[in-house]
């Protein structure tokens, strides 16, 4: 068995000529072919020089993306660090061992092998592994796992190399932006191409679909980082006091106003003001920002001394602002100065890629907030949440998926987790075909689906994993018209 596994592999590694397009099949025979659990590939990033798992099997992509350790952290640090293997025998007793990806959920037995992927002279990756607890045994897994590290080591060499030289005017994803989609990645170029000049930005969106993240992201990366980036919501402030925020007043300038107080404006000199909502000013206002666009000057409520301010303006607005001049509500000459740079943030159902990215950075964000150990997202849930037009965007299937998190009660969002809005009439029971039969056909149809995604469509492991022969479990997946073949995708980062 052992050396049939490692024919396949070599096989697979001989012909390719990409880690990515071989890295799925590779982990998915040690772990099927040999028994081994959680197999792992972790790369030496060149840019950070952290170790970051690159792919796994019997992981989650939100698992395999908190698997990031720096030099010397943890076993895998070490093994990276040191260029030698490791074995624990219990990995509950080793202090060293460092619980980034949830192996010891639940009090799991567990025994953990690492190997060093090699590059020439330096180490490149670490090739990882566990199995049920067992004192003996694991030197042959770490015989075996060298042998894959060695038919390994050129394509994570030649991923290193690559890496180490960006493809030139390869867009980068901003800092707590996630999204890989080709619209996103438009939108990654564009942040490129404005951050570092002084142009005053326009974001165009939906409401929910990330322009503060977007505005954020250009202060960040511009040369006025390092000073103040001030918000201001036009919708939320009354128009009695608008002027007020914006502006500063005096002393006496009105009842209430008992000393003097600096405005947004003043407040961001020498950074960036981000202004959301921008279409819901009054009239008045607008004539005195487009002012402060023209001249960057003005006067505080209440005061006549004029003041002068260095900032860059990004505004944005979920409203059709060139609809709005045709009704008179807003002033044209303040678009076009508004205009400069405009940015279209694509709706969530425009970027359906990024689903499920998106999904698991919510459910490790509150699994931290709310004490949580959610661990995956079963296969029914996650066609729900694909096949839904997301009105409400990226903040919607935020507080859908913080909902789901505080309901899991057995580490898995399920269908039944997520809001009335989702569910289908087959996720619900509320079909025409109603009953216990039907209850139970709904739930073992979810149970043979999630089978089938744990074993990446392999029929005969999803079979032993739910104790049923491998012939009711083809009959079962003919009965419901699944194909295993989706389920064939290999996780990775």
């Amino acid at each position: 068995m052992t050396l049939h596994a490692l024919a396949r592999i070599g096989a697979l590694t001989s012909r390719a000529a990409d880690l990515d397009a071989v890295l799925g099949p590779v982990l998915r025979i040690l772990g099927e072919d040999l028994g081994l659990a959680r197999v792992a590939v972790s790369v030496v990033d060149a840019a950070t020089h952290d170790i970051v798992m690159a792919a796994g099997f019997g992981l989650t992509p939100a698992e395999v993306r908190r698997g990031r350790y720096r030099p010397g952290e943890g076993i895998i640090g070490r093994v990276v660090e040191q260029g030698e293997g490791a074995f624990i025998e219990d990995i509950r007793a080793d202090g060293r061992f460092v619980d980034r990806t949830g192996a010891l959920d639940g009090g799991a037995e567990r025994s953990f092998v690492c190997v060093p992927i090699l590059g020439g002279d330096s180490v490149v990756g670490a090739l990882s592994a566990y199995r049920p607890l067992r004192s003996d045994g694991l030197s042959k897994d770490r015989d075996v796992l060298e042998v894959v590290a060695c038919l390994l080591s050129p394509l994570v060499a030649g991923r290193a190399a690559r890496a180490a030289v960006p493809a030139e005017g390869a867009p980068r994803s901003p800092r707590d932006m996630i999204g890989r989609s080709k619209a996103m990645q438009a939108v990654y170029s564009l942040i490129e191409q404005v951050a570092s000049s002084p142009a005053t930005v326009l974001l165009l969106g939906e409401s929910g679909t990330g322009k503060e993240l977007v505005a954020n992201a250009i202060h960040e990366d511009s040369n006025r980082r390092h000073g103040p980036f001030v918000k201001v919501n036009c919708a939320a402030l009354p128009e009695t006091v608008i002027e007020s925020e914006l502006f500063g007043h005096e002393r006496g300038a009105f009842t209430g106003a008992l000393q003097a107080r600096r405005g947004r404006f003043e407040l961001a000199d020498g950074g960036t003001l981000f202004l959301d909502e921008i279409g819901d000013l009054s009239p008045a206002t607008q004539i005195k920002l487009l002012r402060v666009l023209q001249q960057r000057t003005f006067e505080r409520v209440g005061g006549n001394e004029t003041r002068t301010v260095d900032v860059r303006i990004i505004a944005a607005t979920s409203r059709d602002l060139e609809a709005m001049i045709e009704q008179g509500t807003f002033r044209a000459d303040l678009f076009y100065r508004l205009n400069v740079f405009p940015i279209h943030l694509p709706p969530l159902r425009e970027r359906r890629g990024d689903v499920m990215l998106l999904a698991d950075h919510f459910v490790d964000v509150f699994n931290q907030a709310h004490g949580r150990s959610v661990r995956r997202i079963s296969t029914p849930a996650i066609d729900m949440l694909l096949a839904y037009h997301w009105p409400g965007n990226v903040r919607e299937l935020e507080n859908c998926v913080e909902r789901a998190v505080l309901l899991a009660r057995d580490d898995v969002i399920h269908g039944h987790h997520l809001p009335p809005s989702l569910q289908t009439a087959e996720s619900s029971g509320t079909g025409p075909r109603q009953g216990l039969t039907a209850e139970l056909e709904r739930l073992e149809r979810e149970l043979v689906m999630d089978a089938l995604k744990s074993t990446r469509g392999n029929i005969a492991a999803a079979a032993r994993d739910l104790d049923v022969s491998e012939r009711i479990m083809g009959l079962r997946v003919a009965k419901y018209g699944i194909d295993p073949a989706r389920f064939k995708t290999p996780t990775s980062s």
